[in-house]
């Protein structure tokens, strides 16, 4: 069977015993604080087993892309060295929400195996959770019995908490669960070693294949667990091992769900991919160097595609610590220096064409992404390289001199790691290639300190629900009201950064949680006491609509009215509805490749980031100005069509959102059928009148292919042309009021220039008439020239003009320029390359020891560095200093 017809058999199965088949939730996870990514399969039905959303069908499956590359799961370093870690991996599930549990699940599980796919029944073993004393958790007797009806009891074995007991968090849902193992060894091996002892020992041929986790119990924040009302499934198999197993291969990279990307890469590097390598062979870092890239790129592009960038932080840094592993393997070891990496995406399109055709649609612009990636990393690594060497070379100079054992400071190869992205195995490596090694203790001893200290910002302590009224659901009201009378129904308490604050649940709101874009509401919830809470912020958690406050009501039990701060909602609207034209318009004006690739509508102003390859101009920008500026004049009331079938929205060409998750039924926002028609859960004008005044702010560039647009309406626009008018006024009352403001402007500028073209000749000629007289005052120490002097010169530029002709007439110079620029003391020093090199200078160093007289600092190159401080009284006390490093 190919890759594709195991995919669809596993579908096929589940929709045969009443499955509802369910498309995968995007890789990247929004609205929920606790998850950067989709980590399993039960992911995006979190809310339906925390019971904060009811059950869309009591059976489903799917295939879900998940991404384990942080927290807990994390495999990242293990991917391409073993046969069956991933980056990004395909779990295939099926779930029962309080509908069928352990005896269907189980004879499923059997049958879909051994029935369909055939597997060999002696290379399969089952677990079963042992129970848990400490816990008060007893044996999974039912679980065992039932295997016993299927499976040789020898096959059957006992797991610990740790292997048979799951738990989505810290609190939550979880429960015993039970695995199911393949043996892949030959039979010989089999014959002398048993398989029972190789389970859960990470043995790379017996592996786990697929998980029945039978949730029934709810963890709470005391450590304590309770029965949950509904008892459900929540299955995974991982995708990858099961093409590995039913297609007789011994790795999942020798699976035609790799093979084809292997062999790409194979063939581009003139290298041999060698499946059986082993660590000290030869061809073992090719092996390990491809097979990162072939999973690496699932991982990027998914994401990528999903609407996640790369980026310096949060899930946008994870993405591009992936990525640059790939592109240092890339160049490291498969010796690509040039950007390849990204020519890797059309290939993978193309095989997952049907199965998340998202990614085939962006296919160009995620490679563009990835591109510009490369280069960019390329150049970190040029530019770390060159500082390794420099360090290296002072390192050995004078170790060279001293005897000592050459080694790396720790601290050096942390700030390469950490200021410049430069991977801590690349410094390893380069260093014992100098016959160096690193201080690996006091490297880590840094990236600890830096990983506590981020753990310590991002701390959050979040209480238990408290529940005052089981409710499934809420209602939000929010569309058609801004005010509502409604009861709380639980509430927590949360601290993070030394503040507590207060989570609400109302059974229902107006107050619109942040979503797709747009911020939360504020506003107050008034109670009969007269008593007020005001809310700060609204947010989404699991489908939940979340109130955060200061406090706690004094009679939470009580009746109160929600009420939406209508000021902030109504200029929330104008710039949501404003954002929905300005895309059409763009799709207009640049083409109809423009896609959203993330925006912030709050009551302020409005963020538009979109897919283009080229600056917008500004007659672009004019014509979108004037196409948005027109719609809103037509005064075009809002359509809004809410619970329209998804499949039918898409097929009357409303505009989707790649990256977001829709559900069966969506909510269509249009503003004229031939204009704008997006799907869209956020809050908007009646009428596109209410918006006022449409203007663009700037245009920028965000990423490789992503551009940004920052505008303002109604009174803000307002306010904003009125400052500019304002501006204007200004300058032509300063200008004497011409009747040609810009031609007055540029007879000034002209008139500038030239005379700075003379000050520049001045100040020339002044330092041509120091450099003849500094050559003069040079005093020979020790074989070096040297030249210690206070100067009158304007600007740094001039000091180093002065420097540089000062090297061209006295050899061997060791120069210290100083001078007071605009009251600030900086001082220059100039070392001549042949001084560097024998006597073991540095100028970088030199200087910042100097910067200490003036109460500053500095640094550069070996030959050449500046420094500033804030004393001018130190500059004689510098110079003197200065003579110290060479007598």
């Amino acid at each position: 069977m190919t890759a594709k017809e195991i995919r669809q058999a596993f579908l096929d199965f589940f929709a045969s015993k009443g499955h509802v088949i369910v498309p995968s939730a995007p890789i990247v996870v929004k609205n929920d604080p606790t998850l950067m990514f989709t980590n399993a399969g039960m992911n995006q039905f979190k809310d339906v087993f925390l019971g904060e959303a009811p059950a869309k069908a009591p059976r489903v499956a799917d295939t879900q892309r998940c991404l384990r590359v942080s927290g807990k799961h994390n495999d990242l370093e293990e991917v391409g060295i073993d046969t069956y870690h991933h980056t990004m991996f395909e779990m295939l599930g099926n779930w029962s929400f309080g509908d069928y549990f352990k005896k269907d699940a189980i004879a499923w599980s059997w049958e879909l195996l051994t029935e369909v796919y055939k597997l060999d029944k002696s290379r399969l073993y089952v677990t079963y959770f042992e129970g848990d004393e400490k816990e008060g958790l007893e044996k999974d007797t039912e679980t065992y019995d039932l295997w016993k009806q299927y499976v040789d009891e020898a096959h059957i074995l006992r797991g610990n908490k740790k292997d048979n007991f799951w738990e989505m968090g810290e609190t939550g849902p979880c429960g015993p669960c039970s695995e199911v193992h393949y043996d892949s060894r030959p039979d010989n091996e089999r014959a002398k070693v048993s398989g029972d002892t190789l389970v859960n020992a990470d043995h790379d041929q017996v592996i786990e294949i697929w998980n029945n986790v039978f949730m029934q119990f709810n963890r709470i924040k005391d450590g304590s667990l309770h029965q949950l009302p509904a008892k459900h499934v929540d299955t995974g198999m991982g995708f990858e091992r099961l093409v590995r197993v039913l297609q007789g291969k011994t790795s999942n990279y020798d699976t035609d769900v790799f093979q084809p990307m292997i062999q790409l890469i194979a063939e581009k590097s003139g290298k041999k991919y060698n499946s059986a390598a082993k660590p000290g062979d030869a061809d073992w870092a090719d092996a390990v160097a491809m097979r990162v890239l072939a999973d690496h790129i699932r991982a990027i592009s998914f994401a990528i595609a999903d609407g996640q960038l790369p980026a310096s932080n949060k899930a946008g840094y994870v993405i591009r610590r992936i990525l640059r592993r790939a592109v240092r393997y890339s160049y490291q070891t498969l010796g690509f220096k040039e950007p390849f990496f990204n020519e890797l995406v059309p290939l993978l399109a193309e095989q997952f064409k049907g199965v998340f055709d998202g990614l085939d649609a962006q296919k160009d612009f995620v490679q563009k992404v990835i591109l510009e990636e490369e280069v960019s990393f390329l150049r970190t690594l040029a530019k770390g390289i060159d500082m390794f060497g420099e360090y290296a070379t002072l390192l050995k100079d004078k170790n060279v001199a001293t005897q000592n054992s050459p080694v790396i400071d720790g601290n050096f190869a942390f700030t390469l790691y950490d200021t410049y992205g430069f991977p801590i195995d690349l410094t390893e490596l380069m260093a014992r290639e100098n016959g160096l090694s690193v201080d690996m203790v006091l490297f880590n001893e840094a990236l600890q300190t830096q990983k506590l200290r981020s753990r310590a910002a991002t701390a959050v302590d979040t209480g238990d629900w408290i529940v005052l009224k089981d409710e499934d659901a809420v209602m939000f009201t929010g569309y058609d009201e801004t005010e509502s009378i409604a009861h709380l129904i639980k509430y927590r308490k949360v601290s993070a950064k030394g503040k507590e604050q207060y989570q609400l649940v109302l059974d229902k709101t107006p107050f619109y949680a942040e979503s797709g874009g747009q911020v939360g509401d504020k506003g107050e919830l008034i109670f009969p006491n007269g008593e007020i809470i005001e809310v700060t912020d609204t947010k989404k958690e699991n489908g939940l609509i979340v109130h955060f406050t200061n406090k706690l009501p004094s009679a939470p039990e009580d009746a109160l009215t929600a009420i939406v701060d209508a000021s902030l909602r109504n200029r929330t609207n104008s710039n949501h509805s404003a954002t929905h034209l300005l895309h059409a318009a763009m799709k207009q004006v640049l083409g109809t490749h423009v896609n959203q690739k993330g925006s912030l509508v709050n009551a302020d102003y409005l963020r538009f980031d979109f897919s283009h390859f080229a600056k917008v101009t500004d007659d672009e920008l004019r014509r979108i100005e004037n196409i948005v500026n027109e719609k809103i004049r037509e005064n075009i009331f809002l359509k809004e069509e809410r619970s329209v079938v998804y499949a039918e929205a898409i097929q009357s060409g409303v505009t989707a959102l790649f990256g977001e998750k829709y559900g069966e039924y969506v909510r269509v926002i249009t503003f004229d059928d031939d204009f704008s028609k997006e799907l869209c859960g956020g809050t908007h004008v009646k009428a596109t009148g209410q918006i006022g005044y449409f203007k663009i702010t700037a245009e920028s560039a965000v990423a490789a292919g992503v551009r940004r647009i920052e505008a303002i309406t109604g009174v803000a626009a307002e306010n904003y042309i009125n400052e500019q008018t304002k501006l204007v006024q200004q300058v032509k009352e300063l200008l004497r009021n011409p009747k040609d403001i810009a031609k007055s402007l540029e007879s000034l500028m002209e008139e500038n220039n030239r005379l700075k073209k003379e000050i520049e000749k001045s100040i020339l000629e002044k330092s041509s008439g120091l450099r003849d007289e500094l050559a003069k005052k040079s005093q020979e120490i020790n074989s070096i020239n040297f030249i210690a002097q206070r100067v009158e010169l304007p600007n740094a530029d001039a000091i180093k003009t002065l420097a540089y002709h000062l090297k061209d007439i006295v050899p061997n110079l060791f120069l210290v320029l100083a001078a007071e620029i605009n009251g600030k003391p900086s001082i220059t020093v100039m070392i001549d390359e042949a001084l560097v090199k024998e006597k073991g200078l540095h100028a970088g160093n030199i200087v910042k020891e100097l910067a200490k007289e003036v109460k500053g600092g500095g640094g550069g190159q070996p030959f050449f560095a500046t420094a500033g401080g804030s004393d001018v009284t130190g500059i004689n006390n510098a110079l003197t200093k200065a003579k110290s490093f060479v007598s």
